[in-house]
């Protein structure tokens, strides 16, 4: 006698979940496989760079254990280095209005300057326009302060740019109360307190006469340019 037809179907599937179980198990062995395999190696290259550093390094002995408390201290402020810079030149360039000029000058044939080991003869050449003028600032009618600003920036630029001969521009004076020429005494003044100006003369009259002065500036001694 054969076995009933509906009894066939439940022996089929357990089998073909046999079939599924096995290859899940064995998919799971084979990334068990593949996880294990990628842990010795990485294990391996810590081994690997450990011996290198000993063989680099040699004997290493471990610092015995501190008892000691690590504190947070605090920490200083930073130092503002370049604006203490900044600051300490300014201060070089600073001119004076109480800076007494009166000795320093001659008022010969006409009002000129000279630094300490210039010769009268540069005066003379400067007066004479032995040095052409490069460049020039006009400070007329400007108030002191705007005038010393406006003069000090001039210079830098110039003796940044390497210029000999220079024309600086007061005015004579003239709309001044009393007609007295502040502005000029000012110049003058401040003129003689920078080290980069050799000496200055009063303009000629083509130049701007008794409101004007040629300046010649360091490095310029050499001759006319």
């Amino acid at each position: 006698m054969s076995a009933a037809p509906g009894r066939r179907a439940p022996r089929a599937l357990r089998l073909q979940d046999l079939a599924t179980l096995k290859r899940h198990l064995e998919e799971a062995a084979h990334a068990q496989t593949l996880a294990l395999t990628a842990q010795r190696e990485r294990e391996a290259a810590v081994r690997r760079e450990r011996e290198l550093f000993a063989l680099t390094v040699g004997p290493v002995v471990p610092l015995k254990p501190s008892l000691r408390a690590q504190m947070d201290r605090p920490r200083a402020a930073p130092e503002p280095l370049q604006r203490r810079l900044d600051e300490a030149a300014v201060l070089r360039e600073a001119l004076s209005d109480d800076f007494d000029v009166e000795s320093l000058l001659e008022t010969d044939a006409s009002l000129s300057y000279r630094s300490e080991g210039i010769g009268p003869e540069v005066a003379r050449k400067l007066r004479r326009g032995g040095w052409a003028i490069q460049a020039q600032v006009d400070l007329h009618g400007l108030r002191r302060d705007a005038a010393r600003e406006r003069l000090g920036h001039f210079l830098r630029e110039a003796a940044r740019h390497g210029l000999r001969c220079v024309r600086v521009v007061h005015g004579k004076g003239n709309g001044s109360p009393g007609r007295q020429a502040v502005l000029k005494t000012k110049v003058q003044s401040w003129l003689v307190q920078k080290a980069e100006v050799l000496a200055f003369v009063q303009a000629r009259a083509s130049e701007g006469g008794a409101g004007a002065l040629v300046v010649l500036l360091a490095g310029s001694t050499a001759g006319p340019g």
